[in-house]
């Protein structure tokens, strides 16, 4: 949810290619630090030519069907300069799995050059380029990886109007890690600055961590 830089339309609703109904290659592997309940606390850098800036993210799952590749849950941004409050938005996630969603999206104004441009971002994407150049990744078994690849769309602000100055116009590339639960992502709109990065560790995995306040998801 970086600060808007210029207005952008609604995304459109359009099918999308990056989404498959192929259903032979198994799901990614379950793993119990991606579970409705986890929560993840960290930064998102919003640094642009004009400002450096970090703002500190909490992050919570409220929802996980990998059967599906499906994901959804809240995030939380503290220190968002004008903002009386911390920014609660709603997201809907894709997991990668080469069953329900590829690594292209298809949509939200990311072509294929700029899905492998912020997938190569992350080194556990390094051994599988290749195949994707190949095929797609349509061929890739990813039920056994040790990372989940996933994309974040915001749908929209839970505890504040969309007149905040901030955008959800974007999504987030996400690389998360099943052996410790750290999440490490990129924001991607046309619209703001590059590469912002998302870093998140889990927080509750010995039920510690963090709580937030109450909101009514509509």
């Amino acid at each position: 949810m970086p600060v808007r830089v210029v207005d952008t339309a609604t995304p459109s609703s359009q099918p999308s290619p990056g989404q498959e109904t192929n259903s032979v290659h198994p799901s990614p592997p379950s793993c119990s630090l991606l579970s409705a309940g986890r929560c993840f606390a960290g930064t998102q850098n919003v640094s642009s030519l004009q400002k450096d800036e970090a703002w500190k993210v909490n992050v919570r799952i409220h929802g996980c069907d990998l059967e599906q590749g499906y994901l959804c849950g809240t995030m939380e941004a503290l220190n968002v300069p004008l903002a009386d409050t911390p920014v609660v938005t709603f997201w809907e996630g894709e997991i990668v799995d080469a069953k329900n969603y590829t690594f292209f999206t298809g949509k939200w104004e990311a072509s294929p050059e700029d899905d492998i441009r912020h997938w190569s971002k992350f080194p556990s994407f390094t051994p599988l380029l290749s195949q994707i150049e190949t095929d797609g990744g349509k061929s890739l078994d990813l039920s056994n990886y040790p990372h989940i690849f996933m994309r974040w769309k915001e749908q929209y602000f839970v505890n504040v109007g969309v007149d905040c100055g901030l955008t959800i116009a974007g999504f987030y590339y996400v690389c998360f890690s099943c052996s410790d639960g750290s999440i490490s992502g990129f924001y991607y709109d046309p619209s703001s600055s590059p590469f912002q990065k998302l870093e998140l560790k889990c927080t509750n995995e010995k039920n510690s961590g963090f709580t937030f306040s109450s909101y009514e998801l509509q």
